[in-house]
C-alpha cells in the first residue's frame, strides 16, 4: 500500500509541471472559439451601446498578445485585484510592449484591453463584453488586427493589437533618407 501511495504521489508530481505549462498556452479550440465568436460579430457589425459599429475585418490570433493576457490574468489572480493597471502601475500598453509586441518599424500601432472576472465559459465572457459599450468598441475597432486571450482562475484578459507596416516604397524612401520617421511618445 505504501508503495502504491508513493507511486501515485510521484506520478502527480511528475505531471504537475506539464499541467502548469499547459495553462500558460491556450489550446487550439480555445483560440478558435474566441476567434469565431469575435469575427462572426465583426463580420455582421453590431450596436455598442447606442452606437452602431459597422463590420470590421477579422482578427487573427497573436501569441505575444496571448502571453501579455496570460501574465496579467495570472497576476490579478495571484494578487487579488481587478484592474487594467497592474500592481506595478503598468497599463496594457506597457505590458504588451514588454512581451515583445513592439511598435518600432511600424507605420501605425494600436493596442487595447478587455478584462473580466467570474465568468465560467467563453460564451459567458464574450456575451458580457459585447453587452458592455466600451468592451464592445474594442472588439469592433477596425484598427485592431490581432488578439490574444487568456483565462486564469476566472480572470479573463483580452489584449488587442494593430500594427501596420510601411509599404515597400515607404521602406525604400526611409532607407534612402528621403523620408523620416518621427515618433510620438506613447501615452
Amino acid at each position: 500500500m505504501k508503495q502504491f501511495i508513493l507511486r501515485a504521489s510521484l506520478t502527480i508530481i511528475l505531471f504537475l509541471p506539464i499541467n502548469l505549462f499547459s495553462q500558460q498556452k491556450a489550446d487550439q479550440s480555445f483560440k478558435q472559439e474566441f476567434l469565431n465568436r469575435i469575427n462572426y460579430t465583426r463580420q455582421q457589425g453590431c450596436k455598442c451601446g447606442t452606437t452602431y459599429m459597422p463590420p470590421a475585418p477579422p482578427l487573427v490570433w497573436n501569441d505575444l498578445l496571448e502571453k501579455a493576457s496570460f501574465g496579467h490574468a495570472r497576476d490579478m489572480s495571484k494578487h487579488n485585484y481587478f484592474s487594467h493597471e497592474d500592481k506595478n502601475g503598468r497599463g496594457a500598453n506597457e505590458r504588451i510592449i514588454a512581451v515583445g509586441y513592439d511598435y518600432k518599424g511600424f507605420k501605425s500601432y494600436a493596442v487595447g484591453e478587455n478584462i473580466a472576472f467570474g465568468q465560467f465559459s467563453i460564451a459567458e465572457v464574450m456575451d458580457g463584453w459585447f453587452k458592455s459599450e466600451g468592451h464592445c468598441r474594442n472588439l469592433m475597432n477596425p484598427d485592431f488586427k490581432e488578439v490574444g486571450v487568456a483565462e486564469y482562475d476566472t480572470y479573463w484578459v483580452q489584449d488587442f493589437g494593430g500594427r501596420v507596416p510601411f509599404s515597400e516604397e515607404q521602406q525604400k524612401l526611409i532607407k534612402s533618407g528621403k523620408m523620416r520617421i518621427i515618433q510620438q511618445p506613447l501615452p
